[in-house]
């Protein structure tokens, strides 16, 4: 049995690596928008575990003896859901919305195989953005390039959009898109891992 990562993200690669798992990618086949107008007006941590039950799911079927894990995160300030920015003038729009504002991260996880889930969890994180000047939001743009249409919000807070915050309250994990912690203590119940 392989462990398999449903997500093309370099982050929740990266976290996995960094925590000693040896796993295989193969990015889920999955229109995230479709997927999402079908779940009407769920909240925005329950679309998360949506859309990681369906990665998950769809790629445990194309790869039915592995264990997959499939993973997806939202933000939502108040009730207004963000995506990631399709280009950098939508990530300065992004970020002038929540600049001086505080929003959530809902990140989820799902393990599937063979088509089933068999596990589940979802954690949230609560971030605050400092005032931004128009003159600050074009630099930053600058600053990080391509990379501010790779995450929604336009940051990686694990990188220079650190500088656009004055308050993190949440798991650094939850943050980077992937509750690691609750998938450590499945693998290790399952056996994957030592425990």
């Amino acid at each position: 049995m392989s462990l398999i990562l449903a997500s093309a993200s370099p982050a929740r690669a990266a976290l996995l690596t960094g925590a000693g798992l040896i796993f295989k990618r193969v990015p889920a086949d999955v229109d995230e928008r479709l997927v999402e107008e079908d779940l009407g007006g769920l909240g925005a941590a329950d679309v998360a575990q949506a859309l990681a039950d369906v990665k998950a799911v769809e790629v445990s079927m194309r790869r039915p003896g592995d264990l997959v894990i499939g993973a997806d995160q939202t933000l939502a300030l108040g009730d207004e859901r963000f995506h990631k920015p399709r280009d950098r003038e939508e990530a300065g729009r992004q970020l002038t919305r929540l600049s001086g504002r505080s929003h959530e991260l809902h990140s989820a996880l799902s393990l599937a195989r063979g088509g089933e889930v068999l596990h589940r969890a979802v954690d949230s994180a609560r971030l605050t953005m400092r005032p931004l000047s128009a003159r600050f939001i074009s630099h930053y743009l600058a600053v990080v390039g391509e990379a501010a249409v790779g995450s929604v919000g336009a940051y990686q807070l694990e990188g220079y959009g650190v500088q656009l915050f004055s308050a993190v309250d949440g798991n650094h994990f939850t943050i980077l898109g992937l509750p690691l912690l609750p998938l450590l203590h499945f693998l290790r119940e399952e056996g994957v891992i030592e425990r």
